[in-house]
């Protein structure tokens, strides 16, 4: 047997990593400016995401959802306590797409409705339960067989009009556009998307899955918008590479038993995890750094005439070129071993990098891609 090949691989097996850096088999240091699509959130092996990993596995490692699991709680607290959501809940899961399926659930237990609204370029996930949607219709997956996704242009009057229909449970959105080649709405568009859900009784959904957790150099991006979203999901980031994703839920969704479940959701080890990198952003203020990182490397990047457009916000950045990035995104892994990202738009380099970056590496990948520019 051999695994399955649907996704593209680069030829290089890394063995270790610490920090913003990983190293292949052969001991060649490579500079993480991709973080495996944000999820790299605190930096690699960090000493105590690993001590709070390796206490709780010589504890106990797993147990299912049948019995209460009291990190659960410290988790939710410190969540809510450093994103300005205290009085919401939290459903834990596995994955952003899980945590998004289970969204459009609340949404539509909440409503009675089954219709859910998009927005064009956006991704969701990939499960049948939850909404994929960008340019390339290869990667389009419907809600499921009961449910219908409509996908809108960012045009209030279009959305008007399909609220007006009343058969729409949510409107999900991201407050920047990951796969999306890191398109964002304006604030007075979330805004004034945010009051049309209110007026017609429609859940409003925050996809944070890849801008949450600080990274946007707000806990939350949606939070530049001054909005509350009815449900918030989150993922990539929150474990810094453990399988972990969560669902915040406003007290308006009263819960019920059996609204949703999850058997590995919110297990022990998986908690550990997550508040590991919840205490490491507060004590080494990483959205802090976030900000003032990002803000060093778009003025870097601003001196670089080649570069048409440097959108995002925080350590979540696009850089526009008039050319496609793939040749340049090969040489600054293979000739300058920096690993960058693409997406949607192929005109588009991603950069994803630990929160925890500093100055130095900036430099490091400014000098690299000067020098394939140029």
């Amino acid at each position: 047997m051999k695994p399955y090949n649907v996704y593209p691989l680069q030829n290089i097996t890394i063995e270790k990593a610490k920090g913003s850096y990983v190293y292949d088999e052969n001991g060649t240091k490579y500079l993480d400016f991709y973080g495996g699509h944000a999820v790299i959130s605190i930096g690699h092996s960090h000493q105590h995401y690993i001590r709070r990993i390796t206490e709780q596995l010589n504890n106990i490692g797993f147990y299912s959802n049948s019995v209460q699991i009291p990190i659960q709680s410290r988790v939710a607290e410190k969540l809510g306590k450093l994103s300005s959501y205290e009085d919401y809940d939290l459903f834990l899961c596995n994955s952003g797409a899980e945590a998004n399926e289970n969204a459009l659930k609340l949404a539509s237990f909440y409503t009675g409705k089954s219709n859910v609204i998009s927005f064009k370029g956006a991704f969701h996930g990939r499960t049948s339960g939850a909404v994929a949607i960008t340019d390339n219709p290869k990667i389009v997956a419907p809600f499921n067989a009961n449910h219908s996704v409509s996908i809108l242009e960012y045009d209030l009057q279009q959305v008007e009009n399909k609220l007006k229909e009343n058969n729409t449970c949510a409107v999900i959105y991201e407050p920047i556009q990951g796969v999306g080649s890191i398109v964002s709405p304006s604030d007075e568009f979330v805004q004034k998307l945010a009051e049309l859900c209110e007026k017609n009784n429609v859940l409003l959904i925050a996809d944070e899955v890849q801008s949450g957790y600080g990274r946007t150099g707000k806990f939350f991006a949606h939070q530049y918008s001054d909005v509350k979203p009815d449900i918030i999901t989150i993922a990539k980031g929150m474990g810094n590479g453990f399988p972990i994703g969560g669902v915040l839920v406003s007290p308006k969704l009263e819960a019920k038993f059996g609204m949703l479940g999850t058997t590995f959701g919110g297990n022990h080890l998986a908690c550990a995890a997550a508040l590991a990198v919840l205490e490491v952003i507060e004590s080494e203020e990483l959205v802090q750094n976030s900000e003032e990182k990002g803000k060093y490397l778009k003025q870097e990047l601003s001196k670089i005439p080649q570069i048409k457009e440097i959108r995002g916000k925080g350590l979540m950045v696009g850089i526009k070129f008039d050319f496609p990035i793939k040749d340049l995104r090969d040489n600054l892994l293979y000739k300058h071993h920096i690993f960058t990202g693409n997406a949607s738009d192929p005109n588009v380099l991603r950069l994803l990098p630990s929160m925890a970056i500093g100055n130095e590496e900036i430099d490091i990948f400014i000098s690299a891609l000067k020098q394939e520019v140029n």
